[in-house]
């Protein structure tokens, strides 16, 4: 791909970005992730927090040159795109998935949507090998790259107030899991028994940036009840 430039801005006196336009790619997470590598060693900077498309540092602002760290940070994105491509292997992690039924409300939904069987849902969703492109929202809750593109279905209009731990979900051209309960608006498909966060394990993610994750279909139940309120 092109080598796209990066905007670099300030959030308040003690914070920079550097973000990448979309779409979202692979390629352009390893450069964060080699970017982060980078940064991390830089006097002043305090955090390193790398996101979708951008990567956020903070830092000292009585010992930084703020203006020399803005240059230095965009210089930095353009020397990860060697790093990028000489990535090292990554772990791979299977995640068992009940499919369908009370473990995915929404399964026929988003079948529904696609023009698929609920079955079909399932199956193209397990049958996808997806990179972890970053953790965020919730300890732990991984932003999944590599869903195909017949399964891309919107949001729900209304979000639900608690979405069980475990649960699987495609949020427009994304899937993920919840890895705690929480409220949340994406269409749940499925759900495992894994702990995706557990605060007594190292590391307590179960998942990282990197990662490649594939689903295995544990059941599929196509008899879903559908709520009928958020």
């Amino acid at each position: 791909m092109p080598n796209p430039v990066p905007r670099i801005y300030f959030l308040g006196d003690e914070a920079l970005v550097c973000e990448i336009s979309p779409p979202a790619t692979l390629e352009v997470q390893r450069r964060i992730w080699a970017m982060v590598a980078c940064v991390r060693g830089w006097d002043a900077v305090r955090e390193v927090v790398p996101g979708m498309n951008n990567l956020t540092i903070t830092f000292d602002a009585l010992t930084a040159n703020a203006g020399a760290l803005a240059t230095a940070l965009e210089a930095a994105w353009h020397e990860a795109e060697g790093a990028a491509l000489a990535a090292h292997e990554s772990r791979e992690v299977e995640i068992p998935v009940s499919y369908g039924g009370t473990a995915g409300p929404d399964l026929t939904a988003v079948a529904r949507h696609t023009g698929l069987a609920p079955a079909e849902v399932a199956a193209r969703h397990a049958a996808g090998v997806y990179t972890v492109f970053f953790l965020g929202f919730q300890p732990g809750f991984a932003y999944l790259g590599g869903l195909d593109a017949a399964l891309h279905t919107p949001r729900r209009r209304e979000p639900r107030l608690a979405v069980p731990a475990g649960s699987v979900g495609i949020g427009g051209a994304q899937t993920g899991i919840y890895p705690a309960q929480a409220p949340g608006g994406w269409q749940l498909i499925g759900r495992t028994a894994l702990a995706l966060f557990d605060p007594a394990r190292n590391p307590p993610t179960l998942l990282m940036p990197g990662d490649r994750v594939r689903f295995v279909i544990a059941a599929i139940d196509e008899n879903t009840t559908e709520e009928t309120h958020a």
